[in-house]
């Protein structure tokens, strides 16, 4: 069955009669140079908005006209104050407050400070779609996500019953992520129907189909380990103590571009993130926002959207701020070999063997 925007709105929205929904994405400006996917991107965005707009009465939706701004230069940077819509200039955040629906189509995730801004906004919910391309049309944006919300559903005891999760990679290394400090972990399973609450969480990615969680940050934190990150090609070996990254080894240009981006900033050396992707359609492409889904990863830097300390004011400027995943799924060039999520009575249970996931 071919792809069409109206279903996937249905399906994972569930719109009310009478909502409105806002389609928004960034633009490239002096410092921030376009380039050919982030225009197939735009055209992409224009693409569902007309096509929302056409099927907007069977949806019983308002579509608002497409609403832009300024690329943040950052993943999960904060937000820029201004926007323009219908060639007005406009406060993004009332953009987004007058929204029940928004999709932020995006070059640069705005998925920490959307998840912030809506947290006391409990008639918004929206998805942040950080790199999409159409092919993903074709491929995680196809999921059955009543199946995905099965899976996620099946992983969330595991996480929360969970002391640690150790890692071993194909490499040969291993890690270990402290999650035992109580922090409950989040499930992004592509359903965001009305009526999710104050509480519940209202902004997800899309592709979705992950279970993720922010390690326990503060000193004395048992994440420790050597995690294998590839980088242009080869593959530099990071040393992690304490939830912390302390030093990045290898040799050659590869190693000199990972210290230089890691240790730049202080607040990049923190573990933000240990997740399981869980979508059975998403395929390993180069781009975090749909490799995530097909299965192990772990991120650096920013974590207060996740439930962690570390936030942008711990970083030097607005365009310093990151929140890096890195993926070990699929087509990889290094794969999750074995991951087990261990209680603090020593119970295991393998969630993933030799890159597959087997809940």
């Amino acid at each position: 069955m071919a792809f069409a925007v109206e279903t996937l709105v249905r399906d994972v929205f569930a719109p009310l009669a009478g909502e409105t929904l806002t389609i928004l994405h960034d633009l490239p400006h002096d410092g921030v140079p376009d380039h050919a996917v982030w225009r197939d991107r735009r055209d992409m965005a224009r693409r569902w908005h007309d096509d929302l707009v056409r099927t907007a009465g069977s949806l019983g939706l308002t579509v608002n006209p497409l609403c832009t701004y300024a690329a943040t230069g950052s993943h999960s940077g904060d937000l820029p104050a201004d926007a323009e819509q219908d060639g007005r200039s406009v406060v993004l955040e009332d953009v987004i407050t007058s929204s029940n629906i928004v999709l932020f189509m995006t070059e640069f995730s705005a998925s920490a400070p959307l998840f912030l801004l809506t947290r006391d906004l409990p008639d918004v919910r929206g998805a942040s779609m950080p790199g999409v391309v159409p092919a993903m049309e074709e491929t995680g944006l196809a999921a059955d996500y009543r199946e995905v919300a099965e899976v996620c559903r099946r992983l969330v005891p595991l996480f929360a019953a969970a002391d640690v999760i150790d890692l071993t990679f194909s490499t040969g290394h291993a890690c270990t992520f402290d999650i035992g400090d109580g922090k409950p972990p989040q499930a992004d399973t592509g359903l965001l129907p009305p009526g999710l609450g104050a509480a519940g969480t209202r902004i997800a990615n899309l592709p979705a189909g992950e279970v993720y969680v922010c390690p326990d940050e503060a000193p004395g934190s048992r994440t420790a380990g050597e995690i294998p990150v590839p980088v242009d090609g080869e593959v530099v070996i990071v040393e992690v103590h304490e939830n912390r990254i302390v030093d990045v080894r290898g040799s050659g240009a590869a190693v000199e571009k990972a210290r230089s981006e890691i240790f730049s900033e202080p607040a990049r050396c923190n573990i933000a993130e240990v997740a399981v992707g869980c979508n059975d359609r998403a395929v390993v492409r180069g781009i975090v926002l749909e490799d995530e889904k097909a299965g192990f990863h772990w991120a650096y830097g920013r974590s207060d959207a996740l439930g962690g300390t570390v936030g942008p004011d711990q970083f030097s400027a607005p365009d310093r701020v990151i929140h890096e995943d890195i993926v070990y799924a699929g087509e990889s060039p290094v794969v999750c070999a074995l991951l087990d999520f261990v209680t603090a009575e020593g119970e295991r249970t393998t969630a993933i063997r030799d890159g597959k996931l087997l809940i």
